[in-house]
């Protein structure tokens, strides 16, 4: 298997930075961000909590704004200090750890989110259900600013890995090349994918509902497209491939990185998954995260063999037109919920 691009021979020998959850300052090299970052983790998770469990009002609305707000700072704070002591010892990767980045992009995401929906709350606003898939384009375009703003600040601000590095190229002719390279895969990772899919509801007697429900307009499935195969593609393969996948190939190797880049992935796609109750809710999530994993260690392996994210973007995003489509003139339905967004 070909490395991933500009990703060295991890080193044995290098020396370990100090854990994250070492609580010290001794031999620390940024102890103020250290300290800064976990105390504003630490008080922003109590907050969210207090107002998640809070009885309902503008009170345990705003603990929770809060709290998101100081939880995500706070992981960024570690990112930032992590950074440095990795740096400093020399690691083949030196920056935030993918699951560090993995949960300020969820605190960060739902802190947004927190914000619109307050704000669209306060001004009595409400989207008509004619207008459902403008709502999940705006949606989707605010998580893509996310994903890739955490990991512009966090991973390529750091000088761990840079654009460049990703194979985020901007050589035109090559990268139609490499978007349709990638998007030949995509029918028999769509097939394998189905299958699979098919056993597990088969099996569970669970199917999650898809995150871009048919429209029945034309209107709509061009919002759809643009959310599914444009915007989703392009800011999840920055995150899971050309963070995540890149880091983790520098300090344990391609195929490891692959594995653990595909888990957390297809996980990530069963976060919000809910049930009628937990037995149900399980299932769910059990079927949305195990039916993605043959199409996220597809996207992981042309990454890694290519060296080029517009490689796994062309794969993910032909993968997602073909499923809205289909999903929009009726067929095969049931399995919308595949969809990577």
């Amino acid at each position: 298997m070909a490395p991933v691009a500009g990703s060295p021979v991890p080193s044995s020998a290098s020396p370990h930075a100090p854990s994250l959850f070492r609580f010290s300052i001794e031999a620390r090299q940024a102890p103020a961000l250290f300290v800064a970052g976990w105390l504003s983790t630490l008080v922003g998770a109590g907050l969210a909590i207090i107002g998640f469990l809070g009885l309902p009002g503008a009170g345990p609305a705003v603990l929770l704004l809060v709290g998101l707000g100081l939880v995500s700072a706070g992981l960024i704070l570690l990112g930032g200090s992590q950074a440095i002591e990795r740096r400093v010892a020399g690691e083949p990767y030196a920056g935030p750890s993918p699951i560090l980045l993995f949960v300020a992009i969820i605190a960060g995401t739902l802190f947004v989110a927190a914000i619109v929906g307050s704000v669209l709350s306060l001004a009595g606003f409400r989207l008509p259900q004619s207008e459902y898939a403008l709502g999940d384009l705006v949606s989707v375009a605010l998580q893509a600013l996310v994903f890739v703003g955490l990991v512009r600040l966090m991973v390529v601000g750091t000088g761990a890995i840079s654009w460049r590095e990703m194979g985020l190229t901007v050589d035109r002719s090559r990268i139609l090349g490499w978007l349709a390279g990638g998007a030949l895969l995509a029918a028999p990772v769509i097939i394998v994918t189905g299958v699979v899919a098919s056993i597990l509801v088969a099996l569970i007697g669970s199917v999650p509902p898809s995150p871009l429900p048919p429209t029945g307009s034309s209107g709509g499935l061009a919002l759809h497209l643009l959310a599914g195969a444009v915007l989703a593609p392009l800011s999840e393969e920055v995150v899971f491939r050309g963070a995540m996948l890149t880091a983790w190939s520098r300090s344990v190797g391609a195929t490891s990185a692959i594995v653990r880049s595909s888990l957390l992935f297809a996980l990530a796609h069963a976060l919000t998954t809910s049930g009628s109750d937990f037995g149900q809710a399980a299932g769910i999530a059990i079927v949305a995260t195990v039916a993605r994993l043959p199409v996220a260690f597809a996207l992981g392996w042309i990454y890694a063999r290519t060296g080029t994210l517009w490689a796994s973007i062309g794969l993910h995003a032909t993968f997602n037109a073909v499923l809205i489509v289909v999903s929009e003139i009726g067929v095969a339905a049931p399995a919308a919920f595949l969809l990577l967004r």
